[in-house]
């Protein structure tokens, strides 16, 4: 019998193609296929977002091969599509994620929304959701599959009437338009951020005033903003700012709204008596003066920041009576007006005696105000002629003070530079009578 030759080689082809098999079978068994989208799931057919804890999300598992594009994204039965995820960038690995129904923000047909959808809830129904992969060479697999969507709670948190109640302020504690008011009708219970939006992206927060309705709530809130300047701090430059309200409701629903404030003449006030470099901070024509003559005073009063400070008067180079003070002559406290002064110890009222922090040639008109403006420096006269007694002590201590009205008065602005003034009191039976004079009250605006 003839031996075939042949056989041996063939022997030895199939046992080749036998350990190729399964070299290929036990490296699809660890690694999986050449796929480069795979091992996909969706963990739920049906979800019901409404917030209540049962069944509101499904978990979505996928695997990359290599690295790729990714876009995540539900059809309808009409065609729209709804993106989840779009053009994500994603490395070789597995993913999961949960998908609560909440899509990237759509309007429906014949539909106003106050603002900008961000992200919204799918309408009830059921959807073909498609997971798409691009790698680097261009090739591109999907997979596919359906999921309903029912009891969905698709109502928006919507900010509606968003407004605010000026649209410049000037925050610097002049108390001149210190404080904008942002207002809005809330629809739905949500979370609510207000902030306004610096150039470089930095989000600045915004609080709600405290009011009969809890923040979150439906019903009409009102925030406040003074950028900082109450507690010391340096407000945005000067500029135009969007301000942003951003929505968000338990199904994770978002609606954005947005206006726009200008900022001018912003920053912390910052002024004091300036010391000069020899001789006094507060310069009075004497140290003893008789009853019915006048002490004359000199200040220097400094803006060294970055913004300007408003006053009121009167005027320097006014002359009060000892038994007047400010509102004597109709020049009553105003908020966030800054004044030079002149105390004692033995006052009635704080800092009886008031002046403008500069004359007409000093200060600036801003608007129906008047202004030191920054860098400048005013001198300050005036006098307290003394008709009586100038307290009880004598020599009396009379010192300098740069007021900032309803707002503060510094340590260093108080009791500046005190001198002991002495009044000529002559006994009770040459008590002069002093020749009575109009006051020089405000003029009527």
């Amino acid at each position: 019998m003839r031996e075939n030759k042949s056989f041996p080689f063939i022997v030895g082809l199939i046992a080749l193609i036998v350990v190729l098999t399964a070299v290929a079978i036990g490296w699809r068994l660890l690694n999986g296929d050449s796929s480069l989208l795979r091992n996909v799931s969706v963990q739920h057919n049906t979800i019901t977002p409404n917030a209540d804890g049962d069944t509101d999300a499904t978990r979505i598992q996928y695997e990359l091969s290599d690295n790729a594009t990714v876009s995540i994204y539900l059809e309808n039965q009409t065609g729209d599509r709804f993106y989840f995820r779009q053009d994500k960038e994603r490395g070789a690995g597995e993913y999961n994620v949960l998908f609560s129904g909440v899509v990237d923000g759509y309007a429906l047909p014949d539909e106003t929304v106050t603002g900008e959808v961000l992200a919204r809830l799918l309408q009830n129904g059921t959807y073909t959701w498609t997971i798409e992969a691009t790698d680097t060479n261009g090739r591109t697999e999907t997979q596919q599959g359906q999921l309903t969507i029912a009891d969905a709670d698709a109502a928006l948190p919507e900010l509606r009437d968003f407004s605010l109640d000026r649209a410049t302020f000037t925050p610097n504690r002049d108390g001149i338009d210190d404080r904008i008011q942002i207002q809005f009708y809330q629809t739905k219970e949500a979370t609510v951020r207000v902030f306004l939006l610096t150039p470089n992206g930095l989000e600045l927060p915004i609080a709600e005033l405290e009011r009969d309705i809890p923040a979150g709530m439906p019903g009409r809130h009102i925030y406040d903003y003074e950028a900082g300047v109450d507690n010391g701090e340096t407000p945005p430059a000067d500029g135009t700012y969007p301000i942003i309200a951003i929505a968000e409701d338990a199904e994770g629903q978002k609606v954005r709204v947005a206006n726009e404030l200008t900022i001018a003449y912003g920053g912390v006030p910052r002024a004091d008596i300036f010391a000069p470099p020899s001789g006094e901070t507060l310069r009075f024509n004497t140290t003893a003066v008789a009853i019915c003559d006048t002490l004359y005073f000199t200040m220097t009063i400094e803006n060294y920041g970055n913004t300007p400070i408003r006053t009121t008067g009167p005027a320097p180079g006014t002359v009060y009576d000892s038994d007047w003070n400010y509102n004597t002559l109709g020049w009553h406290t105003e908020s966030g007006a800054w004044r030079a002064a002149i105390g004692y110890e033995n006052e009635l009222s704080n800092y009886p005696y008031r002046w403008a922090v500069g004359g007409p040639d000093d200060l600036e008109q801003i608007g129906d105000y008047t202004y030191l403006m920054p860098g400048a420096r005013a001198v300050v006269t005036g006098g307290i002629r003394l008709v009586d007694v100038f307290g009880n002590r004598n020599p009396q201590p009379v010192w300098a003070g740069l007021i900032h009205e309803d707002v503060a008065i510094t340590e260093f602005n108080n009791r500046v530079d005190p001198q002991a003034i002495l009044v000529d009191i002559p006994d009770a039976a040459n008590m002069p009578t002093c020749e009575p004079r109009e006051i020089p009250m405000k003029p009527e605006q």
